[in-house]
Order: C-alpha cells, then structure tokens, then sequence
C-alpha cells in the first residue's frame, strides 16, 4: 500500500521506522531522530535515521546519523546542546558547542547508556567513548531522556526500568559520569512494560509544573501500547505527583513521544510521538515504508476540575501549509481528491463523518453521547486493527479539529484535553467525505512528503 503513504506527516523513505530519538534545535534547524532499520521493514539491525526542518512541516532525510554495529543496536535516546561544552566532546575550533547524544546501546541480555556528538550543529554524528556513560549491569535499562536543571546547574536525565515499572533521574555535572538521584513508580499503568520517559516543566498561571510521560507496553486505552503522564513537582533530584496517571492520548496509536531540546522559544513544548501500535507494527502492509511519526503538537496544562491536563494542539505553523478553503455541508458528499491531506473543523455538537474512498466506506468518525468515536476495518490477516474506539470528552467546549493524512487520522478536542489518534488502512486512499447532522469547514493542506 505504499500509495498510503502520508503527504505531511513524517516517514522514511525506505523501511522500518519507530520511536522519534534526538529531538533537539540546533543550527538553526530542527532535527528529528528516529529508530530505524536501514535494511528492513521490520524491527531490527536498529539505528538512528535523521532528518532535519528549518520549520517543523517539511522534512529533509539525511544519512543515517548513528548506525547499527555488530552486536550493538542504538536504541532510543535524546539530544541536547551542550552550550558549556561540560562533556569536553567539543573542541575550541568548533563553530558551535557540541550536540550530545545519549542513546541506550543494546548489547547481548545488556543494556548501558552510551554519548555520541555532533561539531556541526547535528548534521554529522560520532560515537563518543566506547564505554557506557551510565550502567546499571542489567538486561532492561533504556531510553535516557535528558535535559538541564538550571536551579541546581547538571544535567539530569530520565531512565526507565521498563520491568520493574519505574523511571531512574539520574544527575551529572558534565553528561559523562551519573549518580542516582531518585526514582519513580510503580504508579498508574502497569500490566505492561514501561518505556521511552521525558520530564519536563510547563508554566501555568505563572508557576511552573513538572510533566513525566512514560509508556505501557500493555493496557493502553484501547488495547496494547499507550502514554500516561502526571502533572507535579520536580526538585532537581525526585518527582512528587499531586495528581493520579492520564493518558496523553485516547486513541489505539501514539506511543513514544517525547519533547524537543532547546527550542528557541523559552518555555515553548513540542513533542511528536511514533503512530503505530506494537500488536500489529510489524505487519502494516505499507512497504516500501513501514512506521510514521505525528504531526509535532504544542504542549501546555489546562485546569480539569480540581486538577491540571495535558493539553496537545497541532503546532500553528501548520496553518502555512492550508490551500484551499473546503466546505462540509450537512449530508452532502464532498470530493476531496485522493489522498489530499485535510484540516477540518466540526462543531461540538452530534455528527458522524464518513470517510470515503473510490471501493465506498472506509471509516466513520462520530461524536454522540458526550464521546468521540471512530470505526475502521482492517486488511486482510491484521490482527488486533479492525475495531470501533471511543474517548469521553470532559464538556463541549470548543470545537473538534480533525487531521486527515491517508492512512492518519489525528483529533483534537476540549481545547485539546484530548486527542484521539489512528491508523487507517483503507484499500484505497480516502478522496470524499460526508458530514452527517452538522456543518463543518477545513482547508486541503499543501503536501510536504512525495507519495
């Protein structure tokens, strides 16, 4: 199905990619990491891939920056600039500080965490020393995700132990040597493994909150793999929840975000996270790509109640890439073109939106009941996929904003309290839509990926 491939979310030319690595600005560009398998469309021989943006939408492959060595996978990790240059992995000619890596390397029943460095402001990649940085002398240790605390001036970086379902904070003065600080869990989610952690501040009302994300392999909102986070307080050293585990996101598909490095824009969160859902990853009938990454969402807390949520909203610089003005009249079949990506707004009120492609139905997204809903079918031999999916909504404020891209579909309502993302596998790409019971309005959106 590679005429599914989407036109402005980001995917590999070629093969298996999984969760987004590295995300961090530098040099003047934004740059995404991913897990990669350079000679497969499966899950395996695992490096980083790369691919840079000078604005978040349109998305150029480079070679990729950290490849597979024998008996050594480079599983997930982040990147940051280190502005002091405190690991000394920059060098006085430099034209700017060095970019570090932290990686997890992969190795027979260990894992350890790893440096590498960039001189060049991210476009080439070394690997740093051959020694582990951070070893725990275990067989599950990964996904180091690090930032800088500047009230207590380190480094610190979150680690999950995914068995026994908690996150390590570890702090260090120079991204080389670590010590233990704290840890977290086990809380919220636990019937399946936990993996690929980010901790991160958000102001609201002029007091800074802390955010920790961490995934289950197991009982996700809908089945499989999902996002929890608590909202509470971070010293430098330990998290403290003031409040129980959510889901940052209620659909079948989003797993493994995590937010970028050193935006330039103080204070400024954005994060995008891998599409796709482990019980059936490695069977999506996609090739000669196979894996695609969100759209990057803006990150903020709203009041819920007594208690704060994660907000997500699709970064604004996507309103660059409108087109054409689009009108949904209630009940009218509207052609739209195959697989021209779409940014719709519904109302808040009951509807039912059919997505229709050239062999009929394909899917149905609805609002009833106070839930968004979305049905789909699956093809052929893809277990776990077919099914019908819903989200509550906490009110009917606002309206319901809607991003179609072939085989995507990402929804955000209650100023964005939810969002509610998922494949789809139509046997032909979606070309017209009918709104039931309401009138809506969108834009056709300008592709950034050939097909």
């Amino acid at each position: 199905m590679a005429a599914l491939r989407p036109r402005v979310h980001f995917t590999a030319r070629r093969f298996w990619l999984n969760d987004p690595n590295g995300l961090v600005f530098a040099g003047g560009r934004y740059h995404v990491f991913f897990q990669h398998n350079p000679r497969a469309g499966n899950h395996g021989y695992m490096s980083w891939g790369h691919a840079s943006s000078v604005d978040l939408l349109r998305w150029e492959e480079h070679e990729v920056a950290l490849p597979w060595r024998e008996g050594r996978d480079v599983f997930s990790g982040s990147a940051v600039v280190d502005w002091r240059n405190s690991s000394g992995l920059g060098d006085a000619g430099d034209a700017g500080p060095p970019v570090v890596a932290m990686f997890t390397g992969n190795g027979f029943y260990h894992q350890a965490q790893y440096l590498a460095v960039s001189r060049d402001g991210g476009e080439t990649w070394a690997f740093g020393p051959p020694e582990p940085v951070l070893d725990e002398g275990k067989q599950d240790f990964r996904d180091p995700k690090v930032f800088w605390y500047a009230p207590c001036g380190s480094w610190v970086s979150v680690v999950v132990h995914p068995d026994e379902r908690q996150v390590g904070v570890y702090t260090s003065p120079d991204l080389r040597v670590w010590s233990r600080a704290g840890v977290f869990g086990p809380a919220g989610g636990v019937a399946g493994i936990w993996e690929v952690p980010d901790l991160f501040p958000l102001v609201v009302a002029g007091q800074e909150r802390w955010v920790l994300k961490v995934d289950v392999f197991e009982g996700g909102p809908q089945g499989g793999t999902g996002a929890q986070y608590w909202v509470g307080d971070f010293d430098g050293r330990v998290f403290t929840p003031s409040q129980g585990a959510r889901w940052a996101d209620a659909g079948k598909d989003f797993y493994a975000a995590i937010t970028f490095s050193d935006l330039p824009q103080p204070g400024r969160r954005v994060w995008l996270g891998w599409l796709n859902n482990w019980v059936y990853a490695n069977h999506l009938p996609t090739q000669p790509w196979q894996g695609v990454l969100t759209l990057p969402r803006e990150l903020s807390l709203v009041p819920d109640g007594p208690e704060w949520a994660l907000a997500q909203v699709p970064v604004p610089e996507l309103e660059a890439l409108r087109d054409e003005a689009l009108a949904l009249p209630g009940g009218q079949r509207v052609e739209v073109g195959e697989g021209v990506p779409l940014d719709l707004t519904l109302p808040m009120t009951s509807w039912t939106l059919q997505l229709l492609s050239a062999g009929g139905e394909e899917a149905r997204l609805w609002l009833n009941g106070g839930s968004l809903h979305f049905t789909r079918a699956a093809p052929v031999g893809l277990d776990g996929f077919a099914g019908t999916f819903s989200a509550p909504l906490p009110d009917t404020v606002g309206e319901v904003r809607v991003l179609l891209d072939t085989c995507t579909l990402e929804v955000f309502a209650a100023g964005g309290r939810v969002a509610f993302t998922q494949l789809l596998l139509p046997h032909a790409p979606i070309s017209a839509l009918r709104l039931r019971g309401a009138d809506g309005r969108g834009w056709t959106l300008r592709p950034t990926q050939a097909p």
